[in-house]
Formats: structure tokens, sequence, C-alpha cells
């Protein structure tokens, strides 16, 4: 390229906006062109601390946007996630007024309370960040790890699901089939409970339920240790009567509503500070619904009877025989 060609590129680049103008001409420019002039720095105006970076200001002030936004995505007080109140179908009013509903709850994990074969009970600790919280116990159902609830052909009559794909899966125990099995006993395990529980049952109160896990009332020590179950117990002979007058009354009263626990044992009632609660009722049966319903109320006055006959407790006393056919017409049932 020729000298006076290289000037005329140069020329042009000036009259482009190029970055090679000549001081006169970007004088001119910014004269002409407001946007493109300086703004001028005021006397008092702190120099940057190097030109074309940030000021250390601005550099502390981002540092910090930086670790508040990390810090908002830890769990407080070493929890495992937040609350899940709101996500959650909620158990029945009047709620009991040591129930955590603020959103800004956590919930901590404690450990394992019990496992069984179609769940687990974990528990856990709700509340707020710096506070001492509500202990709970939370039931979480598996669906894919075992085989589930290997008596349920039985209890799930007269609960069948309304679309047939469902029924076929739930009957072939697909994976799918396993998991609507699993979230149907958590859904009438909490129906059932909150339903008891507004009448007066003795039951756990149900605080929510979210897919297929429940939380429930924790019953123990404030340290975390669960109360006994009955089975785990030895009650002198005054203690051991009192008990079973509690348990015939929860029969009756759940034989009122026309259900049986269809499973009830010495294992699934504890007994908290003297009293009994009825705990594990995935399985409450309809005895009028239910073909097998008078055999449901039967098997569950054997079961318990004999726990009790083994205490010394006779058959004077429990009068099973009579008991039952209390219970069948209580429940209205032929």
């Amino acid at each position: 390229m020729r000298l006076h060609d290289f000037e005329d590129f140069n020329e042009s680049r000036g009259q482009l906006g190029g970055e090679d103008h000549p001081p006169r001409r970007r004088a001119r420019l910014d004269e002409e062109n407001p946007r493109f002039s300086r703004r001028a720095r005021f006397d008092d105006e702190p120099e940057p601390t190097r030109s074309g970076r940030l000021t250390e200001g601005e550099r502390v002030r981002l540092a910090k946007l930086r670790d508040d936004a990390y810090t908002e995505n830890q769990l407080p007080d070493g929890a495992d996630r937040w609350s899940t109140w709101d996500d959650a179908e909620h158990g029945p009013l009047p709620r009991p007024d040591w129930v955590v509903t603020e959103l800004a709850a956590v919930d901590t994990d404690l450990g394992v309370l019990k496992t069984g074969k179609e769940a687990d009970v974990h528990l856990l600790r709700r509340g707020l960040p710096g506070t001492p919280g509500t202990l709970l116990a939370a039931k979480r159902y598996r669906s894919d790890e075992h085989k589930l609830f290997h008596r349920d052909a039985g209890y799930l009559e007269g609960r069948r699901m309304r679309r047939s794909r469902e029924t076929r899966a739930m009957a072939q125990r697909t994976a799918f089939g396993r998991n609507l099995i699993a979230e149907q006993w958590a859904v009438a395990e909490f129906a059932a409970l909150s339903r008891l529980w507004t009448l007066g049952a003795p039951v756990p109160y149900p605080v929510q339920r979210n897919g297929t896990e429940l939380l429930l009332e924790f019953l123990g020590e404030d340290d975390g240790t669960a109360a006994p179950r009955l089975a785990q117990v030895r009650p002198e002979p005054g203690e051991l009567k009192d008990l079973w007058f509690q348990a015939t009354a929860a029969l009756e009263l759940l034989a009122s509503e026309g259900l049986a626990h269809g499973d009830l044992s010495a294992y699934n009632v504890l007994v908290h500070e003297g009293r009994l609660v009825v705990i594990d009722l995935p399985q409450v049966v309809d005895v009028v619904a239910n073909p097998g319903g008078v055999e449901f109320l039967a098997r569950d006055v054997r079961n318990l009877a004999g726990w009790f006959h083994g205490r010394g407790l006779g058959e004077h006393v429990t009068r099973t025989d009579e008991l039952l056919k209390e219970l069948v017409a209580t429940a209205g049932i032929g």
C-alpha cells in the first residue's frame, strides 16, 4: 500500500468512527455528539483504584452479595429440608397448638424409630431456626423396594380404583402399581386417623400427608425416647385390667363408625403415660362394605385378648365372645 493510500485509509476510519481519530476530530465529535463525551469528575470524587476495573468498594459489595446468596441456599441449624407444610394435606381442626405451620420452619431427621415391611418411621424435628421445635413421627411408605402388603387383597375390598389401568397395575404389582398401592395406603391411614381423632379416639394426631409420607404426633419423651408398645410393658394387675377396658372402648368406637382396625395386636398399640394409643391404621376396614368384615372384627378381638390372657387377665374379664357380638351389633352388620 502506498503512503498516501494509507493516509486515506486512516482518514476513512476516522469518518466511520474508528479508534484512530485525530485529537481535533475526536474533540469535534464529542461536541457534536454529547453521548460520546466523558462526564467531568468532581474534585471530591474518589479516583478508581485502577482504570477500567472495579473499585475497591464495588468489589467488597459484590463479594458480600455472593456470600449472602450462598448462605441463603444453606439450610440453617443443620436441617435436612424446609418444612413441607405448604405442599401437604393438613390434619383436622381444631389443630393442637404444638403444630408448627410457619413456612420458614425446617425439618431435621433424627433417625429411625421403627422399620417395617411396608413403611419406616423416623423421628423428625420441625421448628423455626434457633428454636427447640416439635418432635414428630414421620411415617414413610416404601413403594418399589419390597414386595408390599402381602395381605392387601382382602383389605382393599371396597377401595378399588376407578380407572381400569390403575386397577390392573395394582393387581400385577408393576412399579407404577406398587407406587399407587403405597400412596393409597398413606391416604387411607391419614383419612382414618383424621376421622378417628376428630371423634376422640385414642390415636395420634395426624399433622400432614405429603405423597407417601405422614407426619404424626410423636408419643414419647422430650429426649426422643418413643413410648413403648403394649407388647413391651409389664403392667400390674390393676393397670392390666384398665388397659383392657381402654382397648375395648377403642374397639367399640371404631365399630360405631363401621370400622375395624384390621390388624390389631399388642405390637401396634402404644402405652403413653398410662394411656393406650392405637397406631398403624393403613388397613382400617369398612366392616359393612367388606365381605370379610365380621372376620376382621373377630381377629382384632382374638389377637388383642390373647396378649391380655397371656399376662394373666382371665376370660371372665375379657368376655371375648360377648364382646364380639356387641361389636357386630354396634357396627350394624347383618
